[in-house]
This record gives structure tokens, sequence and C-alpha cells, in this order.
């Protein structure tokens, strides 16, 4: 539908979302702009991250954990639990397409999605 932010394209360095390609983690809200989540990876994840969610007043997050499905500690998702609002946990891969369908079901979802920022060690050198 016009105006709502479905996601096109995923992979395990990025997604596309309408036309745009996204290479870092980011925030996926069913509607207005897709926002940069300056997470660095997992390990990185603090309590401020899952709070700057709340704002966008979604029933419910998508928590993508990255390539393989990992649980950040309920004390980092307080914020959304004391607002009664849904956290679901999943690898990125699922919760790109488990976003898609909600959105497609018009509930007002939000996708936190997580992608190391890691760089290979075997780049070519200068």
């Amino acid at each position: 539908m016009e105006g709502e932010n479905s996601i096109a394209r995923y992979g395990p360095d990025g997604v596309a979302i309408n036309g745009t390609e996204f290479r870092q983690s980011v925030i996926v809200p069913w509607r207005g702009p897709v926002l940069p989540w300056a997470v660095g990876g997992f390990d990185a994840l603090e309590a401020s991250h899952f709070e700057a969610l709340v704002a966008l007043e979604p029933e419910l997050v998508i928590f993508g954990s990255g390539p393989r499905i990992r649980f950040a500690k309920p004390a980092l998702q307080r914020a959304l639990i004391e607002r009664r609002i849904g956290i679901e946990t999943m690898d990125t891969a699922a919760a790109c397409r488990t976003y898609n369908v909600l959105l497609a079901e018009g509930r007002s979802v939000v996708a936190a999605l997580l992608f190391e920022t890691a760089r290979s060690v075997s780049s070519p050198t200068a």
C-alpha cells in the first residue's frame, strides 16, 4: 500500500526498502522514514536501542537478531514491555518475512533489523 515500507529484498548484508538499499542496521516502521539503528552488533545492544522504538508507537516490534536467532536480555527490552508493546525475536531473514506479512495485514509493526558491521579479513590490500 502507498506510504508503507515493504521490504523488497533482504540478505546477510542488508535490505532493500522502497527502492533504497540499506547496508547497516535499520529500524523499519510500517509508515514514515526508515531510520538507521546505531547498533554495532548483537553484543553492543543497550536498553537505549530498544527505547528508541517506543516513540514510533507500534503494536509489535519484530527484532531481527542477525544471521542466527539470539535473544536480547529482557532488561534491555524493558521500555517496550512496560508499554505493552509486543516484541518477537527471530533471525533477520525471518524477521523481514514476518514484518512483510504483518504489514500486509495492516498491523502497526516495526522491524528492528541487526546487520553485523564486521568487515571480511580476506579483502585485498593495496
